[in-house]
C-alpha cells in the first residue's frame, strides 16, 4: 500500500509541475468578472453566421459556415480579420492585431501599423472559427463605472455596443449590451465552506465508512467541472483534474477502510488545485462556466470544504495509527 501511495505521489508531481505555470497564471481566460457582456444578435439576419461572447465575456466568437469570407473590422474600420471558408486570416497592417495582441500580452502595437495600408493577410488557423478580444465590448476605464460607485447593490446597464462585419461590399453590426453586476457574498461561501470542512472532518473521524464515499463524490464532482472548464478553453484546469482523478482513486482504496494517507493525498490536491485554484469565482458575479453562476461556485466550495475535511480527517486517523508491531524472532527447534 505504501508503494502505491509513493506511486501516486510521484505520479500527481510528475502531471502536476508542468501545469504550474499555467496554474500560477490563470491562463488567457478570467475565472470571473463584473461586467457581463451579451451578444443580442446581428443587425440582420445571416443563415450558418453566428456570434457569441465566449470566455465571461473576455472574446467574441465567430463561426462562419455560409461558405463565403465575412470580415471582421478593426477599431479604425480598416480590415483586421478575415473568416474564410479554408480558415481564418490577420491583417498585419491593421493596428487592432497588435492591439488585442497586447491584452493577450504579446507584443505592443508597431509603429508601422497602417489602417490606411492595403491588407496584408496571414493565415492563423484552418478552421472557419475565430476568437478575439474586443476592446469595444469591454469597460477599459479605470475603477468602477459611475453608475455602480452610485449604487453597487444592484446591476447596471452600461451601455449597448456594435462591432461591424463586412461581406463583401455590404456591412452590418453584431450587437450586444455591455452590464455590470454587484459581487455575491464572498463571506457567505467562505463561511459554509468551513462549515462542509468541520463537519466532513467529524463525520470521517465518527465512522471510517464514510471516508471512501464522501472522497469518491468530492473527485467526481471536481473532475466534471475542471473537465467542463478546459472544454470551454479556460487553461491551467490540468493540476485540478489530476487532483480529482487522485481523490477518485483515494475513495476507492478507502471503501476498504484503509489507506488514510492516500485520504489525505486527496483531499490536500482536491482543496488547493480545484478549490483555491478557482476560488475568484467566490468575488464576482460573471463566472465562465456554463449556467447560473452559483453551481461554479458551489462546486468551488465542495473542493474547498470536503477536501480539507478530509485531509484533516486523514492527517489526525494518521496520527491515531497504533505503530506497526516490530517482529519477533524465531527460534530454532534445533537450539
Amino acid at each position: 500500500m505504501r508503494r502505491t501511495a509513493l506511486f501516486l505521489v510521484v505520479l500527481a508531481g510528475a502531471l502536476l509541475a508542468p501545469a504550474g505555470p499555467a496554474f500560477a497564471h490563470g491562463g488567457d481566460a478570467p475565472d470571473a468578472t463584473s461586467y457581463r457582456t451579451d451578444v443580442s444578435g446581428l443587425s440582420e439576419r445571416i443563415p450558418a453566421l453566428t456570434v457569441r461572447a465566449v470566455e465571461a465575456g473576455a472574446r467574441l466568437e465567430l463561426v462562419n459556415n455560409t461558405g463565403k469570407t465575412v470580415e471582421i473590422l478593426g477599431y479604425q474600420d480598416e480590415p483586421y480579420l478575415e473568416v474564410r471558408p479554408d480558415g481564418v486570416y490577420q491583417n498585419v497592417n491593421s493596428p487592432a492585431t497588435y492591439t488585442n495582441a497586447t491584452l493577450d500580452g504579446d507584443s505592443p502595437v508597431p509603429s508601422n501599423a497602417d489602417p490606411t495600408a492595403p491588407p496584408q493577410w496571414q493565415k492563423v488557423s484552418g478552421e472557419p472559427t475565430v476568437r478575439w478580444h474586443d476592446q469595444r465590448t469591454h469597460w477599459l476605464s479605470p475603477g468602477l463605472p459611475p453608475q455602480a460607485q452610485a449604487d453597487p447593490s444592484r446591476a447596471h446597464k452600461l451601455r449597448d455596443w456594435t462591432v461591424p462585419l463586412r461581406q463583401g461590399a455590404h456591412t452590418f453590426t453584431v450587437n450586444g449590451t455591455l452590464t455590470w453586476e454587484p459581487p455575491p457574498a464572498a463571506w457567505l461561501w467562505w463561511a459554509a465552506a468551513v462549515a462542509l470542512a468541520a463537519g466532513i472532518t467529524a463525520l470521517a473521524l465518527r465512522s471510517a465508512r464514510w471516508v471512501g464515499p464522501v472522497a469518491l463524490l468530492t473527485g467526481t464532482i471536481g473532475f466534471a467541472y475542471a473537465v467542463t472548464r478546459a472544454t470551454l478553453g479556460v487553461s491551467g484546469q490540468a493540476p485540478a483534474i489530476v487532483a480529482s482523478a487522485i481523490a477518485i482513486v483515494a475513495g476507492v482504496f478507502a471503501l476498504s477502510g484503509r489507506t488514510p494517507f492516500l485520504v489525505l493525498l486527496g483531499g490536500a490536491a482536491v482543496a488547493i488545485f480545484g478549490g483555491l485554484g478557482d476560488v475568484g469565482v467566490f468575488n464576482q458575479a460573471v463566472v465562465n462556466f456554463p449556467g447560473p453562476g452559483w453551481l461554479s461556485r458551489a462546486a468551488v466550495l465542495i473542493a474547498i470544504g470536503t477536501g480539507t475535511g478530509l485531509t484533516a480527517a486523514g492527517v489526525l486517523r494518521l496520527r491515531a495509527a497504533p505503530p506497526a508491531p516490530a517482529p519477533t524472532a524465531r527460534i530454532s527447534s534445533d537450539a
